[in-house]
């Protein structure tokens, strides 16, 4: 995944350089996987149907709020690294590796299903990067750990709804 790590900007955390590209490349992945997270809850948000409406529309705008809160400690950590944070959302689109949401799921409990799935990538992800992190960048890895704690609850909050 291209990433923008080759031009470092000086920063007096002392990680060395290849270790700070590194973690930059894991934490712009994770904004990408994340943006594009929030943005199929809020099209899940906003064209869920059903009898549990009212419900899930004001559990999506939850979720969607995590979400943000997680871009954003993300991307700021990319960087307080020396790195740059984000992508243009053309670049995002061609980088992430979540299925395109269907706008045409509009069931409730479909709705849910399809977004537990693609919770679980990034959720995945979150502990993949984890272990990754850890034996080079214990912040970075501990903002991983924070991400993804949130990430498996909320889940698990899906889950919950969507299992008879």
């Amino acid at each position: 995944m291209a990433t923008n790590v080759s031009q470092l900007k000086r920063t007096r955390i002392d990680l060395a350089d290849d270790v700070k590209r590194r973690m930059i490349e894991l934490l712009n992945t994770h904004v990408v996987h994340l943006t594009d997270l929030w943005n199929q809850t809020k099209l899940a948000h906003w064209n869920v149907r059903g009898p549990h409406f009212l419900s899930y529309h004001e559990m999506l705008d939850t979720l969607a709020a995590h979400l943000v809160e997680a871009i954003d400690d993300v991307a700021e950590r990319a960087t307080a690294l020396g790195g740059v944070a984000g992508l243009p959302i053309q670049d995002l689109a061609a980088q992430t590796k979540l299925p395109k949401w269907d706008l045409s799921v509009t069931k409730d409990v479909e709705v849910l299903k399809a977004l537990a799935d693609r919770w679980a990538v990034v959720a995945n992800e979150a502990r993949k990067f984890i272990e990754e992190s850890e034996e080079h960048d214990s912040d970075t890895a501990d903002l991983f750990t924070e991400v993804s704690r949130q990430l498996d609850q909320d889940l698990w909050f899906l889950e919950a709804h969507i299992e008879h």
